[in-house]
């Protein structure tokens, strides 16, 4: 599947947006070809698997110009690059402490005239002291070391159409997961938003702060 997927869930996107987005999938291939943080099978399905999936979390919520995003564990970039072409007026900070990744997002971002990433190399035990307004991240860890190391992070406010908070792409049965946290969760099933079975057993959860 290819850049015309994103087409079908987001209709409104600007020249420049399209632009980036089509752009994606055969970037990412270059750089995946040097430095493998996708496995070679799945980037035959990166619009589907990665792309998509990441903009789910804009689905739920829409951010606000200005809003600041944090993405914990970014891998190679996901949520937090396709969600940057998404809401260009928002500033992204993705974390990851394997340089090699954090390299792949700066190259992609490069590549594409992506200005709104922050990237930092390092654990985010490191940004304690700052704030961001949601935090972000996809299936990193389970849920209850997840909530403590992004603890202190969040913003309260109302920087987005929910509430500042941490929202999460995650899949399967999350229901102990999510109870061991010992916060309130909300469960978003992405199929709800888009239409293909790869997304049957995906969810977002969002807890606010």
């Amino acid at each position: 599947m290819s850049y015309p997927l994103i087409e079908q869930y987001f209709d409104n996107l600007s020249e420049e947006q399209r632009r980036q987005f089509a752009m994606l999938g055969e970037v990412y291939a270059e750089w995946n070809a040097k430095i493998n943080v996708i496995s070679r099978k799945d980037m035959e399905h990166i619009y589907l698997h990665h792309i998509l999936h990441s903009l789910a979390i804009g689905k739920v919520c829409q951010f606000e110009e200005g809003a600041r995003i944090l993405d914990v564990g970014c891998g190679g970039g996901f949520p937090s690059v396709p969600l940057a072409i998404l809401f260009p007026d928002v500033q992204f900070t993705a974390i990851d402490s394997i340089g090699k990744k954090i390299r792949v997002v700066e190259g992609v971002c490069e590549a594409v005239g992506i200005k709104n990433i922050r990237t930092i190399n390092g654990r985010v035990e490191a940004l304690k002291g700052e704030k961001f307004d949601y935090i972000v991240s996809r299936a990193v860890t389970e849920m209850p070391r997840f909530v403590g190391w992004v603890r202190g992070l969040v913003e309260r406010g109302h920087k987005g159409t929910l509430d500042n908070g941490i929202l999460y792409l995650k899949g399967g049965d999350l229901t102990a997961e999510l109870a061991a946290s010992h916060r309130k969760w909300t469960r978003y099933d992405i199929s709800e938003f888009f239409g293909e079975e790869f997304f049957q057993t995906k969810q977002v959860v969002y807890s606010a702060e």
